[in-house]
């Protein structure tokens, strides 16, 4: 009797990028984020957008549009920075949108037919089909995304001369994140006296009535 081998079981977190869905593998994926305030960073590739300060680590930023060589779009509600981590080096990755996080078993996934996505065959690795087939998912290659190059160039981290001080860097970040905080502070107070005022002026004209 022949044992039916268990079928592999892999879970991708699905991206939006121009009208196509793509799977990028969670194993991979750090963090999930809004778009945050993007430091640019002179002399670097045209798809790298600049770095964040996320939670006190500096993150570089690409565009997989710009990197794909797909039509740029303005960033929106729906746009996200997945943060994934290639090859000990954490970096965030702009899409679209993020829709779900879905798990593939291996009868699930197809090679890469001709022609089938605006991004390179280079960059997948299958196609991953849910919903009687009728969604297809294209399966990203996440260490093939940048060349042994570009991963070496950001490995070393972004150059001085673009963050003289790093600290300042970070201290400049949270500085903007008080400031927030206080202007977020001082518009709940504002919003309490607003409320407190007519019931001062209630008090004082029930005592001239007596």
């Amino acid at each position: 009797m022949v044992e039916e081998r268990e079928s592999i079981k892999l879970q991708y977190v699905v991206t939006q990028l121009a009208e196509e869905e793509y799977g990028i593998p969670i194993t991979y994926v750090e963090s999930l984020t809004l778009v945050p305030e993007i430091t640019k960073v002179p002399d670097m590739p045209e798809f790298v957008e600049g770095i964040i300060n996320l939670r006190g680590k500096i993150i570089p930023i690409i565009d997989l549009r710009k990197r794909f060589g797909l039509p740029e779009k303005t960033w929106d509600e729906n746009t996200r920075v997945v943060v994934a981590v290639i090859e000990g080096q954490s970096i965030g990755m702009l899409v679209d949108g993020v829709s779900d996080v879905t798990l593939f078993t291996s009868d699930q996934i197809d090679p890469i037919p001709p022609a089938i996505s605006k991004v390179g065959r280079e960059y997948l690795t299958g196609v991953g089909k849910i919903d009687e087939d009728k969604r297809l998912i294209l399966l990203l290659d996440i260490e093939k995304v940048l060349s042994h190059l570009e991963k070496a160039s950001l490995k070393k981290g972004i150059p001085e001369e673009a963050v003289e001080d790093k600290e300042a860097f970070l201290k400049k970040d949270e500085a903007v994140e008080e400031e927030k905080k206080e202007v977020s502070e001082e518009s709940q107070q504002e919003e309490t006296v607003k409320e407190e005022e007519p019931l001062k002026e209630e008090d004082t004209s029930e005592k001239e009535e007596l």
